[in-house]
């Protein structure tokens, strides 16, 4: 499945009421560690597709769902199921990281 934009239009219906756990990666283009962050989500994405929902959130063009969810610092990743946060972290993170998160 591919990696959702994820705006305060389409989030509740996408992350809040989604039937998968959800990774959401909070982002900018100008963010030298997200670019580092991005293909790794990318490809969870592709190989979880079966359990995991992917969304990334552009926090320049997302400024209230950053604030939503305490955003301070990017790459954040937070995990959802049934519409309730379970983890989160910031910085770059290994896949094996991002994967265990997930699980």
């Amino acid at each position: 499945m591919p990696v959702l934009t994820l705006t305060k239009d389409n989030f509740t219906q996408e992350a809040v009421n989604s039937d998968k756990t959800v990774l959401i990666d909070f982002w900018a283009p100008w963010c030298g560690p997200c670019r580092m962050v991005s293909p790794i989500v990318d490809e969870i994405a592709d190989e979880a597709e079966a359990t995991v929902k992917v969304g990334k959130v552009n926090v320049d063009e997302q400024p209230e769902l950053a604030a939503q969810f305490g955003v301070m610092s990017i790459p954040t990743l937070v995990v959802m199921k049934d519409g309730k946060v379970v983890t989160s972290s910031v910085g770059t993170k290994s896949k094996e990281s991002i994967l265990s998160m997930v699980q």
